[in-house]
């Protein structure tokens, strides 16, 4: 298909030849007729007295030969990872050890350069907003994941594999739900992530009440501060452990400033909600998961591949630790 601005379609450039090679026409003639150059009228005339009608059509501007194209082998590396863990140009560079624009370049090829295309988006406009420094602002929250029941789960195995290890494992434990239907049960992951580093603090407990949460700021508060970070202020949504008595005496008692999410608006809180995604992508579902335990020994790993090694596009493709620039011995 010829471009926009070509001064002739294919159909034209039948014509225009047909006159040159059939009926006699002097190329500069033709080319005035059609108020085109002598040496474009020429170029369509030749190529019809080579190879007929058919030689109308726009050939491939493609090289014939590509020395520097990236191997098939690369490309199916950069598919996978994408498709797979949901990686970024960034994130897909650093474990291939290329260039973050050959990967970029590979995704819009491949046409998944956008998550929207394989992944979950919720539609709302993106504002963007740091805090200064470390400690001026923690996101806390809670997110839940059925537990993996002996053997495995369905989402490797199959509905039908994963429903029979789910009933055993619920008659090993005993655990009940509605109509004392036997029940897996669900890990309540609680997440801490500074606003200015992104650097991630996280626990898995069995429920998300007011005694835990408090227990895990506590435990929380006292991990940064081994960092070098103070705590200012504490950005919660309005579930009800965070809209306790107990939770505000708590933050009282460290020094802390608790804030609250917009009513019905998890945006308000979308670096912990997109950690979330990033927890569940590269932890949580990663792999195959023989068991619970197997899939709750990795967490520990993982937060610190996270904090230490991940590239972090939000805070210029660095991981976040290099963001805390007072940690104990560092200039030592």
């Amino acid at each position: 298909m010829s471009h926009a601005n070509a001064a002739l379609t294919p159909r034209a450039r039948l014509r225009l030849a047909r006159l040159v090679v059939d009926e006699g026409w002097s190329v500069s003639m033709a080319a005035k007729m059609f108020q085109v150059s002598w040496p474009t009228a020429n170029r369509w005339s030749s190529r019809y007295a080579a190879a007929g009608p058919t030689a109308m059509s726009d050939r491939s501007s493609r090289p014939h030969h590509s020395p520097a194209k990236t191997p098939p082998a690369s490309v199916r590396q950069i598919v996978r990872l994408r498709w797979r863990m949901r990686l970024g140009p960034v994130q897909i560079a650093g474990r291939l050890a290329m260039a973050s624009s050959t990967v970029h370049a590979v995704l819009v090829r491949c046409r998944i350069n956008r998550l929207r295309h394989i992944d979950r988006v919720t539609g709302e406009p993106i504002r963007r907003y740091e805090h200064p420094h470390p400690g001026a602002m923690l996101h806390v929250d809670v997110t839940k994941f059925g537990q993996i029941p002996d053997g495995g789960g369905h989402r490797y195995l199959g509905r039908a594999q994963g429903k029979k290890n789910g009933l055993t494992t619920a008659h090993r434990t005993g655990q009940r739900g509605h109509n004392h239907r036997a029940l897996v049960g669900v890990a309540h992951i609680h997440t801490v992530i500074d606003d200015h580093s992104r650097v991630a603090y996280a626990e898995i407990h069995t429920d998300e009440k007011a005694a835990t949460a408090i227990g895990v700021l506590h435990r929380a508060v006292a991990w940064f501060a081994a960092r070098g970070i103070t705590t200012e202020r504490v950005l919660s949504d309005n579930g009800s452990a965070y809209r306790s008595r107990a939770w505000n005496d708590a933050c009282t008692e460290l020094g802390i400033t608790p804030k609250k999410t917009r009513p019905y608006r998890p945006q308000t809180n979308g670096k912990i909600e997109r950690f979330h995604r990033t927890l569940a992508d590269g932890w949580a579902y990663n792999r195959f998961y023989t068991s619970n335990q197997e899939r709750n020994s990795a967490l520990a790993p993982w937060l610190h591949y996270y904090n230490h090694h991940r590239l972090h596009t939000a805070i210029g493709n660095q991981p976040p630790i290099s963001r805390l620039t007072n940690l104990p011995g560092q200039y030592s």
